[in-house]
């Protein structure tokens, strides 16, 4: 499993999503992500690899001192926890 991975579409600025891959509230923002059309990274913890994990468990603490998913972090300046879709529109439409 590669470290994360890139969906390509309009540029809103750097968007990154901290996932589960058996999430379904993780699932849904991918998908309102993919709707929306922008361009976001992501990656689902559960499918990385030990030594990577650490890495980004690191990262994700930063942002959310819970390590819940999902994490959306925008612009490396706006963290959105959970499946918050008017929240994550506001930010991105």
């Amino acid at each position: 499993m590669r470290e994360k991975q890139h969906v390509k579409g309009k540029s809103k600025g750097k968007i990154m999503l901290y996932a589960l891959s058996t999430c379904v509230w993780c699932r849904k923002t991918k998908k309102l992500l993919d709707s929306l059309g922008v361009e976001y990274d992501y990656v689902d913890m559960d499918q990385l690899e030990d030594d990577i994990r650490s890495e980004f468990d690191r990262e994700l603490e930063n942002w959310n001192k819970n390590t819940s998913f999902p994490t959306l972090v925008i612009n490396d300046n706006k963290c959105i926890v959970g499946f918050e879709e008017e929240k994550i529109r506001q930010e991105l439409e």
